[in-house]
């Protein structure tokens, strides 16, 4: 099995979001939830990661109708929506995402369409199955709503954030409490029950192993920052300590 690994990327540059794909990463995290990021700048990081060879998704900051269908319209294939806590922001991201009758988004031309080199009939049936809804379960209430949340047709996977999770514990910035790996243990137990994909984020050796043992097709291997932040101070201490 080939599994598909994705990355966050923190560091908004178009050259880096190339990199990363031809690095060998499936898909790339676009994100706005936390950074500033400009129209621009986000066409020309999706444009990069196709050019890459990875599936550009994008981190809304909420259940943005309009903001979804913006996204989409650039050329984004997944919209990862964090923090979901309930069936209906579920249904709302998943209706924001589809042209009627599956959901509510309004139609144009342009870049996905390659202006108007693809029939709007046909980039419509291919939208049906190529966009990916992602909720990121990131609190004690979403993970109590998430079997409801996974009845909800249109849900492509799901995504955890333990980081967030530990703090609306109120265990503070500890993603590997403890307490933390039991409720992510328990998010993966509800997907394998709605057959429904859970993206898994190994923080260490322990949790990389064990997911792996569970056959995840979906990985996520952290940001791009903290991994480059990484290398480049042992670059460092490597030289000044030689």
């Amino acid at each position: 099995m080939r599994r598909s690994i994705g990355l966050l990327n923190s560091l908004p540059a178009p050259l880096l979001c190339e990199m990363i794909g031809h690095a060998g990463y499936d898909f790339v995290v676009l994100d706005l939830e936390h950074l500033l990021v400009s129209p621009d700048q986000l066409q020309h990081g999706i444009r990069a990661c196709e050019l890459g060879g990875c599936e550009p998704w994008v981190r809304v900051p909420e259940v943005d109708e309009k903001l979804i269908g913006r996204v989409l319209d650039a050329g984004a294939k997944g919209i990862v929506i964090p923090r979901l806590e309930t069936a209906e922001q579920a249904r709302r991201a998943v209706g924001a995402a589809h042209f009627p009758p599956w959901g509510r988004r309004g139609i144009t031309g342009g870049r996905v369409t390659g202006f108007g080199k693809i029939p709007m009939a046909e980039y419509i049936e291919r939208t049906r199955h190529e966009i990916r809804i992602v909720p990121m379960i990131e609190s004690a209430a979403g993970l109590d709503a998430l079997p409801e949340i996974l009845t909800v047709a249109g849900v492509s996977l799901i995504m955890e954030g333990a980081f967030d999770l530990a703090l609306d514990l109120g265990l503070g910035p500890h993603p590997q409490h403890p307490d933390v790996w039991a409720r992510l243990q328990q998010m993966a137990e509800h997907c394998r029950l709605a057959d429904i994909p859970f993206c898994a984020n190994p923080r260490n050796d322990e949790q990389r192993d064990h997911w792996l043992g569970q056959n995840l097709h979906w990985l996520f291997a952290g940001e791009d920052r903290g991994l480059l932040q990484t290398a480049l101070r042992t670059r460092q201490l490597a030289l000044r300590e030689a």
